[in-house]
């Protein structure tokens, strides 16, 4: 028996079935990145919740490290060393390339603070593994409490990571060694708006 030749059709929307098509991100928000002054005053308001010694310590290191939300809270105490050269092992998803970072002091300090009774470093009030669906709404919460005019959102904590470096001067090839990422093109992004790209011209 023969199958009767099928067609696409268009999607109809029934009772409102038919999810919108999303807008980009650059319509919906006005920008995509946070200044060094704005982390700092969301780990304040981070400080001062219930659960402040972690969520201080987590809005930190995915902004020293550069880390998505998918490898921050997938986080495990055994790419902690706190030894005499403190380092993260940062393990990057989409394919990126891993590294090993150093450990600053204050990173140091709040990773000890932190109670170890799980093999990832944060954890939830019942001691499961924390998710990226509530690290999304823990920095969208901090946001507001912050006194943000706009939303915030884990991502921008990894471009504040990439702006900060590139205003420091580092060169795109180490920004990006350091991001993990696989194509330099998404590093030049944050070189490209760094005002030291210029800093040499016209000096004698």
């Amino acid at each position: 028996m023969t199958k009767p030749n099928l067609r696409l059709v268009a999607p109809r929307s029934v009772d409102g079935t038919v999810p919108p098509k999303r807008r980009p991100n650059a319509e919906l928000r006005t920008r995509e990145f946070l200044t060094d002054a704005e982390v700092e005053r969301l780990i304040k308001a981070a400080r001062a919740n219930r659960h402040g010694k972690r969520d201080a310590t987590m809005i930190l290191m995915a902004y020293r490290h550069g880390l998505r939300a998918a490898e921050l809270v997938d986080l495990r105490w055994d790419q902690v060393d706190l030894g005499r050269n403190a380092a993260l092992h940062v393990r990057r998803v989409k394919r990126g390339t891993a590294a090993t970072h150093p450990l600053q002091g204050d990173e140091m300090r709040a990773l000890r603070a932190l109670p170890r009774t799980s093999s990832f470093v944060f954890t939830s009030e019942r001691g499961s593994p924390f998710t990226t669906a509530g690290f999304r709404k823990m920095v969208a919460r901090l946001g507001v409490e912050a006194g943000f005019k706009f939303g915030v959102h884990p991502h921008m904590l990894r471009h504040a990571t990439g702006y900060a470096l590139a205003n420091k001067g580092h060169d795109t090839r180490a920004l990006q060694a350091y991001l993990g990422h696989k194509n330099i093109q998404h590093t030049v992004r944050y070189t490209e708006l760094s005002p030291t790209r210029f800093k040499d011209f016209w000096r004698e």
